[in-house]
């Protein structure tokens, strides 16, 4: 496919779109507050917007298209995907495997390098958890802790915190982001999780190298007695082993919450009641982002089926000229999102259609597309003042989300090697491994 084969599509198509961003950064905007406007409640209005539009066809015709899209295949399973991630972290938590994994790591700090070990802490548990969000609520009351005991600013220890959640947010074989990510551009998280590992661990080491530096000479004693139990976080290993040796994700999840369960009755955490009960409460939990998965699909099929796809593979294309140009577009077109949605796996969802699209045309391997497209989400959420994590880390801190900003190490070196490693090359992946065939996000018709 070239440039010119390329239809210039309809710009008016893209309303939709622009309205579902207007009303969140809008609201956001004029409250001082981004969580007035759930990102239900604007794909809805967004999608409600999209079915009136083109008059020319019935809206019998337009529901059917944008329920195609909703019940892909693709979406379908991202969306059990993501409720069976939220019944292992969930059951996992109920059993204590989160408290396990954290004071297994402050047991283990050594006192003259508390943000350092506080950092990497953050790292395994969000890579084992597979939420950021999750470990920003794990961690963020044991830095402030930390905070409290030295001359350390809390606003530096929250941003820590938020760093080494965005590490393992955008490794875990189990986060929301990587499944968002891989299957969009339909590869093997494995794969993408070797190409990945590559680009974020010197920014892991240089954040690590910058936070021994600043904190050198603050020390504290954490008199506190951490107890922990081994068995307890076997069930965290025990998945990320299963997804790195390639298991189907919707194996590795059934058994590590069947595993984690197990643990919990043995040691008297459950019931086989509340076992259950808990069960059903993650699946709950994730439920909200499974059903914009699928809302989000209905509306970018309607924006696709009305030519506003095209119209940005077009606009994008027509300003490409190489290969390291396309990948700097994919780069380009998922931060825009992040910006403008404070969500990766929101962000990721939206474009990974048309970044599959133009990864195809200019042949970057997919492994590469995917990796974009999750390190640059992850690097602005980590930044971004509205965004879920940051949010939360401030609100338990009580202090200014912005305050936090100049101490987001991580997320800032994260992206600096993604740009670098688009302009020096990525490390090579050897030989392409099969690709998932006949997966698409959105169904593209000739």
């Amino acid at each position: 496919m070239t440039v010119k084969e390329v239809k210039k599509g309809n710009a008016f198509a893209l309303l939709p779109l622009i309205i579902f961003v207007a009303l969140f950064i809008g609201a956001g905007v004029l409250t001082k507050d981004f969580s007035n406007m759930p990102l239900n409640v604007a794909v809805i209005i967004a999608s409600a917007v999209a079915l009136l539009m083109n008059r020319k066809e019935k809206f019998e015709d337009k529901v059917t298209i944008f329920t195609k899209g909703a019940g892909h295949p693709n979406i379908m399973l991202m969306a059990v995907i993501f409720i069976l991630a939220g019944a292992f972290a969930t059951v996992a938590k109920g059993m204590g495997a989160v408290d396990s994994t954290v004071n297994l790591g402050l047991s283990l700090l050594p006192a003259n390098l508390l943000m350092v070990g506080l950092f990497a802490i953050g790292c395994f548990i969000s890579i084992s958890m597979g939420t950021s969000m999750g470990t920003v609520v794990a961690l963020a009351p044991i830095g402030i802790g930390i905070a409290s005991q030295t001359d350390i600013p809390v606003a530096l220890a929250m941003a820590t915190v938020i760093g080494g959640a965005m590490f393992g947010d955008n490794l875990s074989m189990i986060s929301d982001t990587t499944i968002a990510a891989v299957r969009t551009q339909h590869t093997k998280m494995k794969d993408k999780f070797k190409v990945n590992f590559f680009i974020v661990l010197p920014g892991a080491i240089l954040t690590a190298i910058i936070l021994g530096v600043i904190t050198r000479g603050n020390k504290a004693i954490i008199g506190a007695d951490f107890q922990y139990e081994l068995i307890k976080i076997l069930p965290y290993i025990a998945v990320l082993a299963a997804a790195l040796a390639g298991v189907h994700v919707l194996i590795v999840l059934i058994g590590g919450t069947i595993f984690a369960g197990g643990v919990g009755l043995a040691d008297g955490s459950y019931s086989f009641g509340s076992f259950l009960q808990t069960i059903g409460e993650g699946l709950m939990s994730m439920e909200d982002l499974a059903i914009i998965a699928l809302l989000i699909g209905g509306l970018v099929e309607i924006i696709r089926h009305n030519g506003g796809i095209d119209y940005l593979l077009y606009t994008v294309n027509s300003k490409i000229k190489s290969k390291k140009g396309a990948e700097f577009g994919i780069a380009g077109l998922v931060s825009a999102a992040a910006i403008a949605t404070a969500n990766n796996t929101i962000s990721i969802v939206v474009t990974g259609p048309l970044a599959k699209s133009i990864a195809d045309e200019y042949e970057i391997d997919p492994r590469k597309s995917a990796s974009l497209l999750d390190t640059f989400a992850g690097s602005w959420q980590g930044i971004l003042p509205y965004g879920g994590q940051m949010l939360a880390a401030a609100g338990l801190a009580a202090i200014s989300p912005v305050s936090i900003i100049p101490y987001s190490f991580y997320p800032i070196l994260m992206g600096g090697c993604a740009i670098v490693a688009i302009l020096i090359g990525y490390p090579k992946l050897g030989r392409k491994r099969n690709e998932v065939k006949q997966v698409v996000t959105v169904p593209v018709k000739e």
